[in-house]
Protein backbone atom coordinates (compact mmCIF):
# COMPACT_ATOMS: atom_id res chain seq x y z
CA UNK A 1 0.00 0.00 0.00
CA UNK A 2 1.76 2.95 -1.47
CA UNK A 3 0.11 6.67 -0.08
CA UNK A 4 2.04 9.79 -2.27
CA UNK A 5 2.90 12.66 -0.23
CA UNK A 6 -0.17 14.82 -0.05
CA UNK A 7 -2.10 11.78 1.71
CA UNK A 8 0.98 11.28 4.31
CA UNK A 9 0.53 15.28 5.00
CA UNK A 10 -3.55 14.41 5.29
CA UNK A 11 -2.81 11.96 8.17
CA UNK A 12 -0.61 14.18 10.05
CA UNK A 13 -3.30 17.15 9.91
CA UNK A 14 -5.80 14.37 10.78
CA UNK A 15 -3.65 13.38 13.90
CA UNK A 16 -2.96 17.38 14.92
CA UNK A 17 -6.11 18.48 14.65
CA UNK A 18 -7.89 15.39 16.83
CA UNK A 19 -5.38 17.37 19.49
CA UNK A 20 -5.25 21.01 18.83
CA UNK A 21 -8.29 22.49 19.47
CA UNK A 22 -8.92 26.55 19.32
CA UNK A 23 -10.56 27.94 22.26
CA UNK A 24 -11.49 32.11 23.36
CA UNK A 25 -8.92 32.17 25.58
CA UNK A 26 -6.34 30.43 23.09
CA UNK A 27 -7.32 30.24 19.41
CA UNK A 28 -5.86 28.28 17.16
CA UNK A 29 -3.01 29.55 14.30
CA UNK A 30 -3.69 27.69 11.99
CA UNK A 31 -0.84 27.54 8.75
CA UNK A 32 -1.25 26.21 5.40
CA UNK A 33 0.98 26.58 2.10
CA UNK A 34 0.59 25.68 -1.70
CA UNK A 35 3.38 25.63 -3.95
CA UNK A 36 3.50 29.36 -4.10
CA UNK A 37 1.26 31.16 -1.50
CA UNK A 38 1.41 30.78 2.32
CA UNK A 39 -1.80 31.44 4.37
CA UNK A 40 -2.77 31.67 8.13
CA UNK A 41 -5.59 32.24 10.14
CA UNK A 42 -6.40 32.79 13.81
CA UNK A 43 -9.82 30.31 14.24
CA UNK A 44 -11.72 30.06 17.63
CA UNK A 45 -13.01 26.78 17.23
CA UNK A 46 -15.41 27.02 19.84
CA UNK A 47 -17.75 29.19 17.68
CA UNK A 48 -15.79 28.74 14.79
CA UNK A 49 -15.23 32.16 13.45
CA UNK A 50 -11.83 33.72 12.24
CA UNK A 51 -10.39 36.28 14.14
CA UNK A 52 -7.54 37.06 11.83
CA UNK A 53 -6.13 36.26 8.61
CA UNK A 54 -3.28 36.97 6.15
CA UNK A 55 -2.33 35.70 2.96
CA UNK A 56 1.19 36.40 0.72
CA UNK A 57 -0.93 36.84 -2.72
CA UNK A 58 -0.13 40.06 -3.13
CA UNK A 59 3.52 40.10 -2.13
CA UNK A 60 5.75 40.26 -5.41
CA UNK A 61 9.39 39.54 -5.97
CA UNK A 62 10.19 38.04 -2.26
CA UNK A 63 11.70 34.46 -1.32
CA UNK A 64 9.30 32.08 0.01
CA UNK A 65 11.08 32.84 3.50
CA UNK A 66 10.36 36.14 3.10
CA UNK A 67 6.88 35.70 2.44
CA UNK A 68 6.50 32.87 5.53
CA UNK A 69 7.67 36.25 7.54
CA UNK A 70 5.95 38.72 6.38
CA UNK A 71 2.60 37.22 6.49
CA UNK A 72 3.54 35.72 10.35
CA UNK A 73 4.08 39.36 11.17
CA UNK A 74 0.30 40.84 8.91
CA UNK A 75 -1.22 37.98 11.17
CA UNK A 76 -0.01 38.56 14.24
CA UNK A 77 -0.33 42.07 14.17
CA UNK A 78 -4.09 41.85 13.03
CA UNK A 79 -4.38 39.03 16.00
CA UNK A 80 -2.79 41.33 18.61
CA UNK A 81 -5.68 44.18 17.46
CA UNK A 82 -8.07 42.00 18.25
CA UNK A 83 -7.32 40.98 21.51
CA UNK A 84 -4.99 38.10 21.15
CA UNK A 85 -1.79 37.16 22.72
CA UNK A 86 -1.66 33.47 22.89
CA UNK A 87 -2.56 30.70 20.76
CA UNK A 88 -2.09 27.08 19.88
CA UNK A 89 -0.23 26.34 16.67
CA UNK A 90 -1.71 24.17 13.66
CA UNK A 91 0.80 23.59 11.42
CA UNK A 92 -1.72 21.75 8.87
CA UNK A 93 0.00 18.39 8.84
CA UNK A 94 3.39 19.92 7.08
CA UNK A 95 6.80 19.56 8.36
CA UNK A 96 7.96 21.67 11.20
CA UNK A 97 10.93 23.21 8.99
CA UNK A 98 11.51 25.77 6.26
CA UNK A 99 8.82 28.32 5.80
CA UNK A 100 6.26 26.80 8.48
CA UNK A 101 9.31 27.17 11.17
CA UNK A 102 10.23 30.40 9.61
CA UNK A 103 6.33 31.58 9.89
CA UNK A 104 6.54 30.41 13.50
CA UNK A 105 9.77 31.96 15.05
CA UNK A 106 8.57 35.42 13.41
CA UNK A 107 5.26 35.03 14.37
CA UNK A 108 6.65 34.73 18.11
CA UNK A 109 9.02 37.37 17.76
CA UNK A 110 6.09 39.77 16.66
CA UNK A 111 4.57 38.80 19.60
CA UNK A 112 2.16 35.85 19.65
CA UNK A 113 2.73 33.19 22.71
CA UNK A 114 2.52 29.17 21.33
Amino acid sequence: MTTNKSEKRTKRHSRIRARVIGTSERPRLAVFKSNRQLYAQVIDDSTGTTLASAHSMKIADKTPREKAEAVAREVAKAAQAKGVTSVVFDRGGFLYTGNVKFFADTAREAGLTF
